[in-house]
């Protein structure tokens, strides 16, 4: 009968001290988006750091705290602990198409720092135009960076649609869309 229990004896886990609140996050190019990373109590004034890479060992740090709870930012990258709370919040603005990839919640540590991945998707964004009867023939086209010199013309309507890198028009009577999307 011993062996019985011992076959039932519950089997006890350790938990990784640092966890993503969601392994996937996504926000709108030109937008942002925001990531939690939760760490055990005992962690509080380690260096938390965000860095990018699908691999753990080729990843690049982006930005890191300084073992406090003041923001630190490089360029649209910014992070901030919360040492009460146990958590740390990664902010990137200005979304690109290329920002999509997988990156890492850090804590910097003696031997191989603690990381959980999170996958960043980039979402479409559609905008629309409106126009009168009147300028039914003309060409529609999206601009980008558009100024007083003129501008780099990223995708026109010849016709109904049409896709050009990852920029698509739609045309219909008095109004044309344009979808912006990651890959």
């Amino acid at each position: 009968m011993w062996l019985f229990a011992v076959l039932f004896l519950p089997i006890v886990q350790a938990s990784y001290p640092l966890r993503a609140v969601s392994n996937a996050v996504s926000g709108p190019v030109r937008g942002l988006l925001t990531v939690q990373c939760r760490y055990d109590p005992g962690w509080e004034t380690y260096k938390k750091w965000w860095c990018r890479g699908a691999e753990w060992s080729d990843c690049h740090i982006l930005v890191t705290t300084n073992g406090s709870e003041e923001e630190a930012k490089n360029n649209h990258v910014s992070i901030k602990d919360n040492q009460k709370q146990f958590t740390f919040i990664v902010t990137m603005e200005e979304l690109r198409w290329n920002y999509e990839d997988t990156y890492w919640c850090g804590i910097e540590r003696y031997g191989t720092d603690l990381g959980v991945s999170v996958k960043v998707t980039i979402d479409p964004v559609t905008m629309q135009c409106h126009y009168g009867p009147r300028w039914e023939t003309y060409v529609e086209s999206w601009c980008e960076d558009a100024d007083s010199n003129g501008c780099n013309i990223l995708v026109e309507t010849p016709g109904l649609a049409l896709k050009k890198n990852r920029v698509s028009i739609n045309q219909k009577k008095h109004t044309f869309s344009m979808t912006i999307w990651g890959e």
